[in-house]
């Protein structure tokens, strides 16, 4: 589905992203490592909100492998790659729903005119309440994205990702500031919407990783040390010196550091 070839970004005399090779199938596959270690640089470039010091970005349309490596953010977007961000990226005086059909008619903007009357919008308007019914947030459509829990926020921000209908979901630390109470319902969200889009997942909360994973890359100090299935990743070595030192699982509420 997307694919780098000796991907590297520099700034100045710091590699942030050094010579990543990297494929996603059709996978949840996690991307750990410490912080700095050049994870949401590497998102920033699948996306195009940056450019690659050196290396090259594909991505598989229609069985063939496409050259995306200078994509501005809306043309990898209007592609099909989508990305929630750590941070929630949402329009905070509108309305849940508002939020949601935005996103579904931003990404079918070829059609959009300004002039044309909201209502009118029939086929995103039913869109967003497939998606809010999708994310668990269909009986608050119509509060204001202001006033949700961090945990609603973070399940509006992916609503706001799966608008569109996208190949692939980049996922940017969903359970960032979510409280345990919520944790579960997050990677329950994060579960579904794996079954039938392929995600590249930023995770801190290792007990969450090692449950939803298909496959874990881990980087550090921009550099690929292990690509490999939870269990294995877990046991590596260089992996444990690098960042899961203390780690041991069963607790969900606490991610590792």
């Amino acid at each position: 589905m997307l694919q780098t070839t000796g991907l590297t970004r520099r700034f100045g005399g710091l590699v942030a992203v050094d010579n990543v090779d990297f494929t996603l199938e059709d996978e949840l596959c996690s991307l750990i490592g410490p912080n700095g270690a050049g994870k949401t640089t590497f998102f920033n470039l699948l996306t195009g909100a940056l450019e690659p010091s050196d290396g090259s970005i594909e991505f598989k349309q229609d069985g063939e492998w496409r050259d995306i490596t200078d994509a501005s953010p809306h043309e990898t977007a209007a592609l099909g790659v989508h990305r929630s961000y750590q941070l929630t990226n949402i329009f905070p005086s509108s309305s849940v729903f508002e939020n949601v059909r935005i996103a579904a008619q931003a990404a079918d903007s070829g059609r959009w005119s300004f002039w044309r009357n909201v209502n009118s919008f029939g086929a995103y308007q039913e869109q967003a309440h497939e998606i809010l019914e999708r994310v668990g947030l269909a009986d608050q459509r119509d509060t204001p994205a202001s006033a949700l829990s961090h945990g609603a926020k973070r399940q509006l921000e992916v609503a706001i990702a799966l608008a569109g209908d996208p190949d692939v979901l980049l996922l940017d630390e969903p359970n960032a500031g979510v409280s345990s109470e919520s944790v579960g319902d997050i990677i329950d969200l994060i579960e579904d919407v794996a079954k039938d889009h392929a995600v590249l997942l930023v995770e801190h909360n290792m007990d969450v990783v090692m449950q939803v994973s298909d496959r874990i890359v881990v980087l550090n100090q921009g550099e690929v040390i292990a690509d490999d299935e939870p269990e294995s990743v877990r046991n590596d070595p260089a992996v444990q010196e690098a960042y899961l030192g203390g780690y041991t699982p069963g607790d969900l509420a606490e991610g590792s550091t």
